[in-house]
């Protein structure tokens, strides 16, 4: 018997593949003794009377497992509503790349069957804090699963920040912003900028400059626990954007400090058997497989 009696459900609107995959697997669930939830957004996709409708944030304080049927960016939204509360996060790929959303639409029965009888792996997935003190005041902006980036939103103009990590002065730059990363967000926008891969089993952050007006500046790797503080420069002309996982959270003012810290809650993520981080790049960057080799 699973130990999942609640599963919940989140599928990406705007788009027609999300509710083929939400109708198969709530046909699938029906021969289950498990009982399903759907955020109202959801309900409005595939009409199903047998599941009960609640907001995101009861999701995550009534279910066992989140089904999210999307793409990586579907986790990233879901990820906030369910972390604080400890519960494991699934997806089923109806997106592009898909590191996080691991299960192929034409494999939803066969990879279930194995999750609901307990063959899966979980694996915790850090999520940053950023916060901002202002006049004295410390407020927190948003949740990152990928990445928080400082920015200058729609005017194409450089910003002047300092960087401190753990309170000791790193540099000052002059760019067109910053990129501070997590492992999983290693291989999403930060590496587009140019920054390094990092295993998800590491406890690490990338700080990615983005188009640094310097040939000497380049991307670093730190601890994970580190606290970094990003001073935007006193120029009153200059209104950069904070975002988290590509979502504005703020627009900053001069002299505003931005504090960067590991989130305390890890978000749950469920793989079926067999997943491979390595097998995942090879598929979605397109890294060479195995060489042909005579006797094979």
């Amino acid at each position: 018997m699973s130990e999942f009696k609640c599963i919940g459900l989140i599928g990406r609107p705007g788009h027609d593949g999300v509710i083929e995959s939400l109708t198969r697997f709530m046909l699938y669930l029906q021969s289950k003794e498990v009982s399903i939830m759907m955020d109202d957004v959801t309900s409005e996709l595939v009409r199903n009377s047998s599941a009960k409708v609640v907001t995101r944030a009861q999701l995550g304080a009534n279910c066992d497992l989140l089904v999210v049927v999307g793409g990586d960016g579907s986790i990233l939204n879901a990820a906030k509503h369910v972390v604080s509360k400890g519960v494991p996060v699934i997806g089923i790929n109806r997106g592009k790349l898909g590191f996080l959303t691991d299960i192929l639409p034409g494999e939803i029965e066969s990879q279930f069957d194995e999750v609901l009888a307990g063959n899966y792996t979980v694996e915790n997935k850090f999520l940053l804090d950023v916060k901002v003190k202002a006049n004295v005041e410390s407020n927190l902006l948003g949740l990152a699963l990928n990445d928080v980036v400082l920015h200058p939103g729609k005017a194409a103009q450089m910003i002047e920040f300092e960087l401190f990590i753990n309170d000791q002065f790193v540099y000052s730059q002059e760019s067109d912003g910053l990129i501070v990363a997590t492992p999983t967000g290693s291989t999403a926008y930060s590496l587009s900028a140019g920054g390094p891969i990092t295993h998800p089993d590491l406890n690490a952050v990338v700080l990615v400059p983005m188009y640094p007006h310097s040939l000497n500046s380049r991307p670093i790797v730190i601890d994970g626990d580190c606290e970094i503080k990003i001073v935007v420069a006193a120029k009153e002309s200059l209104q950069p954007q904070v975002s988290c996982d590509g979502e504005v959270c703020y627009t900053a003012s001069a002299s505003d400090e931005l504090f960067v810290t590991k989130n305390s809650n890890p978000l749950k993520l469920i793989h079926p058997p067999n997943h491979s981080f390595y097998q995942a790049c090879r598929s979605k960057l397109g890294w060479g497989s195995r060489l042909a080799r005579p006797d094979d």
